[in-house]
């Protein structure tokens, strides 16, 4: 008898791919040598926005995929950039 698929028939435990770290990087700024990111993570408590630094997290706040969480990153984004912040 031959099979139909690869697959039919296999009984191996499916793979888990963890959630919890970061996800995504939406923007990084620079000034003065130093650089600010906008991270996006994945946690226990669902995901969260992070502005992070080389010295440690600035700003932890919940993170939703929904407009007025997508406009306070772009705001936060245009008030650094008004105070000198720069594109890297």
């Amino acid at each position: 008898m031959t099979r139909a698929s690869s697959f039919e028939g296999d009984n191996s435990p499916a793979m888990t791919i963890p959630r919890d770290g970061r996800t995504s990087t939406l923007w990084n700024l620079i000034l003065n040598d130093n650089r600010v990111s906008c991270v996006v993570y994945h946690g226990p408590n669902g995901m969260e926005l992070r502005i992070e630094s080389a010295k440690g997290t600035i700003l932890t706040e919940p993170f939703d995929m929904q407009p007025r969480s997508m406009a306070r990153t772009r705001a936060l984004r245009k008030s650094l950039k008004r105070r000198g912040w720069k594109e890297e």
